[in-house]
């Protein structure tokens, strides 16, 4: 009988612990990557652009951190030539860190990038807005402090 109680404790300390852990990471996740903010945009010269606001007082504190999107979709992988892109990785010597001080949100406009193959808009569409194809990563050496899949798509098309 008494067994049973620990298996149980335990159980529930098992379950308690994640459903916190779980909701600690969605907050941060939810909270440092504006969502509604963030979109793949299809130019109208078949080049794809990532746009998203960052919430700097979540990480303030933290006062540096890289932005990093990782494409999890093959074919889109395969259009756009990469499957992660580091924002400032080609304009910031060394792939330097994005600074807080200063300032409350920060708008990333990253710069667009020729697709190598053609994909149907409305397929496009769909690996953004409902297949989780991309997500968007707020890190820097010591830790990551947000992770969100982008859903929002537009096109000047």
């Amino acid at each position: 009988m008494r067994e049973n109680k620990h298996v149980v404790f335990v159980l529930l300390f098992v379950m308690t612990s994640s459903f916190i852990l779980n909701g600690c990471s969605q907050f941060l996740s939810n909270e440092s990557i504006v969502n509604q903010y963030a979109d793949a945009l299809l130019t109208k010269n078949n080049e794809i652009q990532f746009r998203f606001r960052i919430n700097n007082e979540i990480i303030d504190d933290h006062q540096l951190y890289k932005v990093k999107v990782m494409i999890h979709d093959d074919k889109l992988a395969a259009a756009i030539g990469k499957r992660e892109i580091i924002y400032g990785e080609d304009q910031v010597l060394n792939g330097e860190y994005i600074d807080v001080k200063g300032k409350s949100e920060q708008y990333i406009y990253m710069n667009p990038i020729p697709l190598k193959e053609d994909l149907h808009i409305y397929d496009l569409q769909k690996k953004i807005e409902q297949d989780n194809a991309v997500s968007i990563e707020i890190f820097n050496n010591k830790e990551v402090f947000g992770r969100v899949y982008l859903t929002n798509f537009s096109s000047e098309l």
